[in-house]
């Protein structure tokens, strides 16, 4: 109750005197605004930031574009090493999982159903 007379005290002593408001600060940052994800990123964050805003994607996150599995449209496996291991499951419903080494070079054949695929070298900078 005190609290309030002394504030509505202060109130009015602060309009009759005519004394300016003061303006409220404004939050703001030297180049105009709160900055984006992609200008306060940095290291491996900022990296997989502008990488996917170029349209790539750095660890296969989204959906793979689809292939035929043939020798002339093998499924395309990116990888940092030379080799890495890869799992096919050869029919659609199937439980199983068909694993197998895949090796820089020619395209590879899945050893149960004959599906193509090939290992593409994959560069990142962190990697260097």
């Amino acid at each position: 109750m005190a609290s309030r007379l002394l504030f509505r005290s202060a109130v009015r002593a602060f309009t009759r005197t005519g004394a300016v408001r003061a303006a409220a600060p404004v939050r703001n940052m030297s180049a105009g605004g709160i900055p984006t994800d992609e200008e306060q990123a940095t290291g491996l964050e900022r990296e997989i930031l502008l990488a996917l805003k170029h349209g790539e994607d750095p660890y296969n996150m989204l959906k793979p574009k689809s292939y035929k599995g043939s020798k002339e449209d093998p499924n395309i496996v990116p990888s940092v090493n030379n080799h890495r291991i890869v799992g096919c499951i050869c029919e659609e419903e199937n439980t199983a999982v068909i694993w197998f080494w895949l090796h820089k070079g020619e395209a590879q054949r899945c050893p149960s159903c004959g599906s193509f695929y090939k290992l593409v070298p994959q560069e990142y900078h962190h990697y260097h």
